[in-house]
């Protein structure tokens, strides 16, 4: 297994692997009471590593040595992609990567975070790329809102509100940010890496200033919405629940050596972590499957379903799973086989 390992499994077969698999849950109905698909939350968990280790670094808000597992979880509870990240960096600069670099059939254009998923120059990029940036920010009433205009004022809020946009910044440089855009689009750069590269030298760089203009009003505009809709309040808590509840359930996987990562190599650290990925999404996929089976059994026996319920279900569901039980490799095992439309028919508003 070792061997196989080494040799024949990259990262872009693992990845495969998990779009395969989220390709195939997507096709139970059951995930549709859960999420429309088109939200996705991101968050950062840390992975202990070894101290002795000159790729640990210690995690000043984590506590402890040890890397950033980052993850983008669908609302319908699968996780979309996995990130391995250093301790250090600000987890906004790989927000957009996940959802950028996800070919599965969920494609969410929504994207929430908490406090360390955004800063100005991220919504700016985001809202160039088509995403929408929704984050939880925590302390969010000291943010400065951008004014439209010099002039403009406010009852009851103006002192919320700072400096206006410069918007003859953002005219100036509208096609350098849309090349950008379109470069990411491509693939030809990765999100992450123009916003390193920009906000290393941001005093000076007028690039990274006008996507921070730009940011400040997409943000001031959301901000505005999250004081006004508590439907949108309460949305993005429930999504960003959902990440961290993502992150309770990989971790319990990842049982061996007490969740401490043994290797010392960078790569074999992000297969590690795809690995974890993987399997994770694996248990989900059969969760699901099994409550499928029993609540069609309750439906064939004359039980009416809640669609409430059924909404408040969860497939991270563990207390059925013997991690230390006994494992035995039977080839000629066949899987039961996978009926997809069950619960298909099932009206949302029955009650």
């Amino acid at each position: 297994m070792a061997w196989i390992h080494a040799h024949h499994i990259t990262e872009e077969q693992l990845d495969a692997a998990i779009q395969h698999v989220i390709n195939a849950y997507n096709r139970f109905a059951l995930p549709r009471y859960w999420g429309s698909g088109r939200h996705a939350a991101a968050d950062g968990t840390k992975w202990d590593l070894y101290e002795q280790n000159l790729l640990s670094e210690y995690h000043i808000r984590y506590g402890g040595y040890g890397s950033i597992g980052y993850y983008h979880v669908s609302d319908t509870y699968i996780a979309l992609f996995s990130h391995f990240i250093p301790c250090g960096v600000w987890e906004a600069v790989y927000i957009l990567d996940g959802l950028l670099k996800n070919a599965s059939d969920i494609q969410p254009d929504i994207v929430h975070a908490d406090t360390q998923g955004q800063n100005a120059p991220v919504f700016g990029l985001a809202y160039l790329l088509g995403i929408q940036l929704m984050p939880r920010i925590r302390n969010w009433q000291d943010l400065v809102f951008a004014r439209p205009t010099a002039g403009a004022q406010y009852v009851h809020i103006d002192r919320l509100f700072g400096p206006p946009v410069d918007w003859d910044l953002i005219a100036r440089h509208v096609p350098d940010m849309l090349r950008v855009a379109l470069s990411i689009k491509e693939g030809r750069i990765a999100a992450s890496t123009v916003l390193r590269k920009l906000s290393s030298y941001s005093r000076k760089n007028k690039l990274y200033q006008a996507f921070r203009e730009l940011g400040r009003a997409v943000r001031t505009d959301f901000l505005l919405r999250y004081l006004h809709e508590a439907d949108l309040r309460a949305t993005i808590q429930a999504a960003t629940n959902k990440s961290e509840a993502f992150n309770g359930f990989a971790k319990w996987l990842l049982f061996g050596g007490e969740g401490t990562i043994a290797s010392n190599d960078r790569a074999e650290q992000r297969k590690i972590i795809k690995y974890n990925h993987l399997v994770a999404n694996c248990l989900i996929f059969f969760n699901v499957f099994r409550m499928a089976q029993g609540l069609h059994i309750l439906q064939q026996n004359g039980q009416t379903l809640d669609a409430e319920a059924l909404a408040a279900l969860s497939p991270y569901g563990t207390a059925h799973v013997n991690r230390f039980g006994r494992y035995e490799l039977d080839l000629t095992r066949q899987p039961p086989p996978i009926d997809y439309a069950l619960l298909a028919h099932l009206p949302t508003d029955s009650l």
